[in-house]
């Protein structure tokens, strides 16, 4: 299928402090590559640099082709963004909130109710149309903030630790919607300090102190290690001579 995104070498410092250094690592079109590691470990950053929302010190990012340097406006096209916390308007309902996004991206007037129709219950979402998005669940807030970012039908989701604080079974509903989207198609890149969401990526980047500690499938990153958390653990331990129990959510 042919990588669609590819990071060499990419750097961002903020003043004295390194949060990505000369990270390389490239994503296969139609797949999942999820970036794992505690927090502070660079993996916002890095997310913000591929999503053209900040511009790297060193190196060079390229997506479909595209070098972001030069080509940022049409980059941005063809992604779709969802950041920690999600500019959702908690005191417009559901339906107005997907009305909003839907001006943003200048979604034509008769393909909104379709577009509504599909990513509203594609979230489970459509009985809620006029419920306040402050009264939603902390799940059904991520599933809206979701439908969305996919108004506009981008063909990459970028989506930064989507399901933090999210209890499981909406975590385990979040991922259902995302294996949904790569079977459409898109390719998604998603950062998480929960390693059972890593298992379920096709490729995985870790991610220690700025610096990637290893890439490739979930069997690949875990090797001889008994599970994906021991890998992570043992390099880590080996990286920075630290204890390195704890670090990682359940």
């Amino acid at each position: 299928m042919g990588d669609l995104i590819a990071a060499a070498n990419v750097t961002k410092r903020f003043g004295s402090v390194l949060a990505v250094d000369h990270i390389s690592f490239s994503v296969e079109r139609g797949t999942i590559c999820g970036l794992i590691g505690s927090d502070g470990a660079g993996k916002s950053t890095l997310l913000r640099l591929i999503a053209g929302m900040i511009h790297p010190d060193e190196g060079t990012i390229t997506v479909d082709g595209h070098e972001m340097l030069h080509d940022r406006s049409t980059i941005k096209s063809l992604i779709g963004y969802m950041p920690q916390r999600f500019g959702l308007y908690q005191d417009l309902t559901v339906s107005e909130n997907m009305d909003f996004f839907m001006d943003i991206f200048g979604i034509p007037a008769a393909l909104r109710k379709e577009k509504k129709d599909r990513y509203l219950g594609f979230s489970n979402l459509l009985p809620f149309v006029e419920r306040l998005a402050g009264k939603l669940s902390g799940g059904m807030k991520q599933k809206l903030g979701l439908a969305c970012v996919l108004v506009h039908e981008p063909s990459i989701l970028i989506l930064d630790e989507p399901t933090n604080g999210v209890d499981p079974v909406s975590r385990g509903e979040f991922w259902e919607i995302l294996f949904q989207m790569r079977e459409r198609g898109m390719t998604l890149l998603v950062s998480t300090a929960y390693l059972d969401e890593g298992e379920k990526c096709d490729r995985l980047v870790a991610m220690h102190r700025s610096q990637m500690l290893a890439q490739g499938s979930p069997a690949a990153v875990k090797g001889s290690d008994k599970t994906l958390e021991d890998a992570l653990i043992r390099r880590i331990a080996a990286a920075d001579g630290e204890l390195a129990h704890g670090r990682f959510k359940r």
